[in-house]
């Protein structure tokens, strides 16, 4: 297999109420993952109207994404940071995805199932090609690593999948243009830290999300600290006190869920959390989680808050990640027309 440059890919979708599961389960790792690689980073709001998104309210969250990206330490100037709609060979690309992915492979993915319900024949078509376009926002930059959540394991496995079938497909014409045995690197999954699934406050077995009617299920990257405390204190346990091993956690999805966050936080282990809190009735375990969320959220709600405002530098930012990461991605078009066929300028 030929050798890629390490380049790491990633995006979060602009639907708005940014909360601490895309805070523990992404953007943390994308700031952490600054130091030993080159990152894109992409706020993908051409997958946010794979359902229907109010004009507004997108342009909104398509800044307050960014915002939170620059807030919590990614740096724009030394990285790529921008929105997938500025770069038209997402889509490009995604059509040749389209044209290689089969339909028995799209007819396995899970999330499509579960987000379309059971009105799938009311569904649009982006909501089921989607894993498409997510293939082609990564190896348009042909990019090696993709941190992600256990959820997007399975769609990072489809975009290796249409790399691997692109790489065979066209084998002869890659070779013959200089690329050895593959054009497109099959990229590697970054799943890192102890709560990289965050779960709904409300009931530990389901994954946190803004979609979940109850607000009190979440904690908001824009809540105030009193929020926080409150959140908490309401949050659903048990009436056990922590154990001393994290195997006695797997039966108590809610305990498991508060102990994993109060570790990602912390940036330590499940275990050491245990040993620190060991016997501790959830009374005393609370109010330390809760103070833990504030002193490490309040100052990148408050400089979140203070970026939303400055909506010139925002789009000035967008505007500068857009050009820089499109001049990587036509690269990779240009010799994608080249080795499918296509006649360019």
């Amino acid at each position: 297999m030929a050798a890629f440059k390490q380049l790491v890919f990633s995006g979060v979708q602009p639907t708005g109420n940014l909360h601490l599961g895309n805070y523990l389960g992404a953007i943390v790792n994308f700031v952490k993952l600054q130091s030993t690689h080159d990152c894109i980073y992409c706020v993908v709001d051409m997958h946010a109207i794979t359902v229907w998104q109010d004009p507004a309210e997108l342009t909104k969250a398509t800044r307050e994404v960014t915002a939170a990206f620059i807030a919590s330490g990614v740096d724009p100037k030394a990285h790529i940071v921008f929105n997938q709609s500025q770069v038209a060979e997402h889509a490009e690309l995604a059509w040749v995805f389209n044209c290689v992915a089969r339909l028995g492979w799209l007819n396995r993915m899970t999330q499509f199932k579960e987000k379309a319900g059971k009105d799938r024949e009311n569904a649009s078509v982006g909501l089921y090609a989607y894993p498409n376009l997510m293939a082609a926002d990564i190896l348009v930059y042909r990019a090696t690593h993709v941190p992600v959540g256990e959820d997007q394991k399975q769609h990072l496995e489809l975009s290796r999948d249409i790399a691997q079938k692109f790489n065979n497909d066209y084998k002869d014409t890659i070779a013959a243009r200089g690329f050895g045995d593959a054009f497109f690197p099959q990229p590697e999954p970054l799943i890192q830290g102890p709560a990289t699934r965050v779960m709904s406050l409300r009931d530990g077995t389901k994954k946190m999300s803004k979609s979940e009617p109850s607000d009190q299920s979440r904690i908001n990257l824009t809540d105030d600290p009193d929020t926080i405390a409150l959140k908490i204190k309401r949050a659903k346990t048990d009436p056990d006190p922590l154990p001393d091993n994290e195997k006695a956690l797997e039966p108590r999805p809610e305990a498991d869920n508060l102990v994993g966050i109060y570790a990602a936080l912390a940036d330590t282990s499940k275990a050491d959390v245990l040993q620190k809190f060991a016997g501790a009735q959830f009374s005393i375990f609370k109010p330390a989680l809760a103070d833990l969320l504030v002193e490490k959220l309040s100052p990148i709600t408050a400089e979140m808050r203070r970026l939303k405002d400055d909506t010139a530098y925002i789009d000035g930012v967008l505007a500068d990640g857009s050009r820089r990461a499109q001049v990587i991605a036509a690269e990779t078009m240009k010799s994608v027309k080249d080795i499918v066929g296509f006649v360019r300028r």
